[in-house]
């Protein structure tokens, strides 16, 4: 039998995956995927247009200082050391598609799942490859899938957050799930109090619930990690119903409930909802933010 990629499975994390947070040991950073070389053929094959470029300032709290940019006419040597020497934040969404190695690993972490925890039944695997400058750092977030982030090169410190209100609101998931938002929610430093702090090193895991949010910021050095979504039968049946009261809410004026599980509403919401997105959520896309930077090579 192959061996698991993570090295301590136990009964109990076997019980709270996908419940709550749970930390992990993994293999992964050995493997030479990883490697330069290995980054810099995946930075030519994924598209260029898609490939997210940030700059951000000093403080996680200022949302605002978090700029989108293009990368320009670099070269994929050329990007990962501005990268190396610069501030600036990489993220490749969907990887998998673009990369076999990546789909492959996708395969094997659902595999892993199904092995070790089969109350899961987790699917549809999405990895983002994210490669940060040292000491740079993303906005705080949530998104409705489940998540892990798998740490491989460098150190990077990872808070996650109840989801619940005021970390995370109903309606905020709502927008999100309806595509009227991104995956950025109002943040307030006062929140680390109530914040699971993991600082991760290679080898590294952590996985959360659906809807999490969370905030993280590197250490020194080039830092590379990638964030590995899916979704269970329940964390499905619970978006829907979050799609249909989003629509409810703001379609019709009401205040829906959240209903859980195979609540006799939940249902009759999942209905509405895959009626509702055969007929909206087609058209309906978050605007991609403006530009505010172009990559560009150093002056001789």
């Amino acid at each position: 039998m192959k061996p698991s990629i993570c090295t301590d499975w136990t009964a109990a994390k076997a019980k709270a995956f996908t419940r709550e947070p749970v930390s992990f040991r993994h293999r992964l950073q050995h493997r030479l995927m990883f490697t330069d070389a290995a980054l810099l053929d995946v930075l030519k094959a994924y598209p260029r247009e898609k490939l997210g470029v940030f700059t951000m300032g000093d403080d996680p709290a200022n949302v605002s200082a978090w700029r989108p940019g293009l990368p320009g006419d670099l070269s994929p040597a050329e990007l990962l050391e501005a990268v190396r020497t610069g501030r600036l934040w990489l993220s490749m969404q969907r990887v998998e598609r673009y990369a076999p190695d990546y789909a492959e690993l996708c395969a094997e972490i659902i595999d892993d799942h199904a092995r070790f925890a089969p109350h899961s039944r987790t699917f549809g695997g999405r990895a983002t490859l994210i490669i940060g400058s040292p000491n740079a750092h993303d906005t705080y977030h949530a998104r409705l899938a489940l998540g892990s982030l798998w740490q491989l090169r460098g150190s990077r410190s990872l808070w996650l957050y109840p989801s619940q209100a005021p970390f995370v609101r109903e309606e905020d998931l709502e927008r999100i799930v309806r595509r009227e938002a991104g995956p950025q929610i109002a943040y307030d430093t006062s929140f680390d109090d109530a914040a699971l702090r993991f600082d991760l090193e290679p080898g590294m895991m952590v996985t959360w619930p659906q809807g999490t949010p969370r905030r993280m910021v590197n250490g020194d050095g080039l830092n590379v990690s990638l964030a590995v979504d899916f979704m269970t039968p329940r964390a499905l049946a619970r978006a829907n119903v979050l799609y249909a009261n989003g629509k409810l809410r703001r379609d019709f004026g009401m205040r829906p409930g959240l209903q859980e599980g195979l609540h006799p509403a939940a249902i009759g919401k999942a209905a509405l909802a895959k009626m509702w997105r055969a007929f909206d959520g087609g058209r309906r896309q978050v605007e991609a933010p403006r530009p505010q930077f172009r990559l560009a090579r150093a002056a001789a």
